[in-house]
């Protein structure tokens, strides 16, 4: 737990990056916030802030566009992220990575482990590194534990795309981006994303670019 002044700085900042209107500026690769694990929520914000600020990180993630937003993306070092998946995706495209619908919901506080050994890759982007993708090998299947923003406890196993959305905004709040676990070989731009690598799967471009997947 931070001190008072600690608490009174984080939510002054907050209120800061509020006042500044939406969508939040999303922080770059780059800055230290992002690589500085978040800290523990425990009730720095006043509840009516709290909602304020995750009302805020919907905002800018659908803003974005993402499928996920964490905290310390917008340069509040706290452990919440937000997720919400509407999976517009082909059909092939579903059932190759597993890419289901998920509703809006917010995560305090998470924390992940494997459930069972199997691992997916598949190419993988990230708000705070725009313009480029790669991939990253991931566990297949998860189960997540934490709290909602209301407190509430959580304790889901999520498979396939969902899996992958959670891994990612946790490791943010441990100050870990995605490049750190990708595939360095598989790096691409956008538009050689675009132009080459839109497959449902990777195996095209492993082949390519030469590099092993699970």
């Amino acid at each position: 737990m931070g001190t008072p002044s600690d608490r009174a700085h984080l939510a002054e900042r907050v209120e800061q990056l509020l006042g500044q209107g939406l969508p939040l500026t999303i922080v770059a690769a780059g800055d230290p916030v992002l690589r500085h694990g978040a800290q523990p929520y425990d009730g720095q914000l006043e509840p009516a802030l709290l909602a304020r600020f995750v009302e805020a990180l919907r905002v800018t993630m659908r803003a974005a566009p993402g499928v996920g937003l964490a905290a310390p993306q917008v340069g509040v070092p706290l452990r919440i992220a937000v997720i919400e998946d509407p999976a517009p995706v082909p059909e092939e495209v579903r059932l190759a990575r597993g890419r289901v619908p998920q509703p809006f919901r917010v995560l305090v506080n998470p924390a992940y482990e494997p459930v069972g050994d199997a691992r997916a890759a598949f190419f993988e982007g990230c708000l705070s590194v725009p313009g480029w993708q790669a991939v990253v090998a991931r566990h297949a299947e998860v189960r997540l534990t934490g709290q909602d923003e209301h407190g509430r406890a959580l304790d889901e196993v999520f498979t396939g795309w969902p899996a992958r959305i959670v891994q990612h905004e946790t490791d943010h709040l441990d100050g870990v981006l995605y490049l750190d676990r990708a595939e360095s070989r598989s790096l691409s731009s956008n538009q050689a994303m675009a132009e080459r690598w839109a497959q449902p799967t990777p195996e095209e471009a492993a082949r390519a670019l030469g590099f092993e997947l699970p």
